[in-house]
């Protein structure tokens, strides 16, 4: 808005001015015209009626003796008389009593109007900044002889329009000046109407997520536009909370179907070898054989060993399933952590902590579980190194407390990071998966956090932050 009213204040200023040139340069022509064509029948009229002496170029200068005065002062221009050669005859310029220096008619303009067709040459020049317009045509006889050349000189003054003008242009200059300043408070009540609408709708997409349920935007007074973009939003809302049930129940169903393969797959590992031990005790058992008890006991236990497998498998599965009781009591944080250490017989374990005493209000258990699951893992990564070291580190940051757990192991490649707390994930030839993802759920349920860096074949660093109450 306003830079089409500016443009428009300077088109028309623009437009104004070449306006006002053309109408002066017509008019002065027009004027001139006017005066010039009244002097020459006035000088045709003294060669015709009023004069005594003979019409010829000698005479000239008598015929117009003091009438080239008149008729100069009436028109208010100047008149000079030449001879057919461009000699100088008489001049209205200076007076009766004064000799003026004129120089004779230049020879261009004498040939340039013997050529022009219509035996008439104008020109304009300026000089000591004044503006002049001269003309140059024949003076004929009574029979329409040539006998001299008349020379019309017409100064034009334009100072009055020149004054108009400005004032025109200032009286203009004001009116767009405050139309100028209107524009902008228009502009700035427009843009700040509109904006308003639109940063409701940018604050609230910002707001959009998939899943949570979502606000439509309901606006009062809103422009058609905007009407129509609330109208699409909403209906995209719509559409994204359908889109979420179905995702949401898509997801169910691919988890239990997962859990129910996983299940399974860990189920037959046990069952394989107890079926082999029943078939193999019924071909070769002999209840008279001295050995019988003996062999009935190896049986026995080998049945018992992979029933407690089968009961370790539907446990820990049974506690993924569990999200985690947020049990909280008052602990000593160093010695949770050295206790759950002692299991541990790896000389290369190495334990350090910023503080001798850290208080936090935590469930013991589940942080030494999640001691124990990371170090486990420490141990798995660096079984084939040469020169293991894990390092345990526990510090404090402000309300929070930090362990990190690092070792020199064979570390995680780029492309599973992404799945390294995902269920059933492993990169072990045993267990189930569930180590990091148990722990990942029993840190977020104390408002922790659990993330690691790892590089291949250099090792990885898992740094899990607790609050402290």
């Amino acid at each position: 808005m306003i830079l089409l009213v500016l443009l428009a204040s300077v088109l028309i200023l623009v437009v104004t001015i070449f306006q006002y040139d053309e109408q002066t340069r017509d008019y002065n022509i027009q004027r001139f015209e006017r005066k010039e064509t009244i002097s020459k029948e006035t000088i045709e009229l003294e060669l015709k009626n009023k004069t005594s002496y003979p019409v010829n170029t000698e005479n000239l200068p008598k015929i117009f003796q003091d009438r080239i005065y008149e008729i100069s002062s009436i028109n208010k221009l100047n008149i000079t008389i030449y001879d057919l050669k461009g000699k100088l005859l008489k001049t209205s310029i200076g007076n009766v009593f004064e000799e003026v220096e004129i120089q004779p008619l230049p020879e261009e303009i004498v040939n340039e109007l013997a050529l022009n067709s219509n035996h008439r040459v104008l020109k304009n020049n300026e000089k000591n900044g004044i503006s002049y317009q001269t003309s140059y045509t024949y003076i004929n006889d009574p029979k329409f002889k040539r006998i001299g050349i008349l020379e019309i000189q017409f100064t034009q003054d334009n100072s009055e329009i020149e004054y108009e003008l400005k004032e025109f242009i200032t009286r203009l200059g004001l009116v767009y000046l405050l139309m100028f300043f209107i524009a902008i408070a228009l502009a700035y009540f427009l843009s700040s109407y509109i904006t308003r609408s639109i940063q409701t709708i940018s604050d609230k997409m910002k707001e959009t997520r998939l899943n949570k349920i979502n606000q439509k935007i309901i606006l009062d007074n809103a422009s058609t536009e905007i009407e129509v973009l609330v109208e699409a939003y909403n209906d995209m809302i719509d559409q994204l909370e359908e889109s979420a049930v179905k995702l949401a129940r898509i997801e169910r169903e691919n988890a239990w179907r997962e859990m129910a393969k996983q299940v399974a797959h860990e189920i037959k590992n046990p069952l394989t070898p107890m079926r082999l031990t029943v078939q193999n005790f019924q071909r070769k058992f002999n209840p008279e054989d001295p050995k019988a008890g003996e062999k009935i006991a190896d049986y026995s236990n080998t049945l018992i060993q992979q029933i407690d497998v089968m009961s370790s498998i539907a446990s820990a599965f049974s506690d993924f399933a569990k999200m985690p009781k947020v049990k909280k009591e008052r602990i000593e944080v160093v010695d949770v952590v050295k206790l759950a250490l002692e299991i541990f017989s790896e000389k290369y374990i190495k334990y350090s902590f910023s503080e001798n005493e850290i208080f936090a209000n935590l469930d013991k258990t589940q942080l030494i579980r999640i001691v124990t699951n990371l170090v486990k893992n420490a141990i798995q990564a660096c079984k084939n190194e040469e020169n293991p070291i894990i390092d345990v580190e526990l510090t404090t940051e402000k309300d929070n407390f930090k362990i990190v757990v690092s070792d020199n192991g064979i570390g995680i490649d780029d492309s599973v990071k992404e799945l390294v707390f995902e269920p059933k994930f492993t990169t072990k030839s045993s267990g189930m998966g569930l180590g990091l993802p148990m722990i990942k759920n029993i840190i977020e349920a104390y408002q922790g956090t659990i993330t690691f860096s790892s590089k291949k074949g250099i090792g990885t660093i898992f740094t899990v932050i607790l609050p402290k109450e």
